[in-house]
């Protein structure tokens, strides 16, 4: 089998970035699939716009997902994106079955964005020292996020 060599030398950064690499990856993933769900589930007046305001987030998430993924391979660890995985490393909270409405989809994605946003901010302060570069990704996809938790934030203002 083929493994890809990491350019990170040290071990241990090597660990610390691939942590933070792959719960990144976790909870992106949850949050594209927490999106979904309430985007499928929601009703109300606000219908419409918080629906499809909510494909935003779900681009956003997946398209994220693929660049912390692809990073982490990059780096010779090998992300993890199964089911049982997210099941058990997101940081998000138990998203609602059934029907939503439309004040209360917009609350529980925005409790959904802050629990990754947290996060995400840990990991990117533990990765400036060993990895600049993974880093100014983490940077990135914290400023894409943090616009998401404002715009929802001021939905329900």
């Amino acid at each position: 089998m083929y493994v890809v060599k990491s350019p990170l030398s040290d071990d241990a950064d090597l660990k610390t970035v691939a942590e933070a690499l792959q719960g990144a990856l976790v909870d992106l993933l949850d949050l594209s699939l927490v999106a979904k769900q309430i985007h499928w589930n929601i009703v109300g007046p606000r219908f419409r716009s918080i629906h499809l305001q909510l494909d935003d987030v779900v681009a956003t998430a997946r398209t994220h997902s693929d660049t912390v993924a692809e990073r982490a391979a990059t780096l010779g660890v090998p992300p993890d994106g199964r089911a049982a995985t997210v099941a058990t490393g997101s940081g998000i909270g138990v998203t609602p079955e059934g029907w939503v409405r439309d004040a209360d989809a917009v609350g529980t994605i925005v409790d959904a964005l802050a629990a990754v946003i947290t996060r995400m901010r840990e990991r990117v302060a533990a990765t400036g020292k060993p990895d600049p570069v993974t880093q100014d990704i983490l940077i990135g996809i914290t400023a894409d996020l943090e616009k998401h938790h404002w715009m929802f934030q001021a939905e329900n203002g």
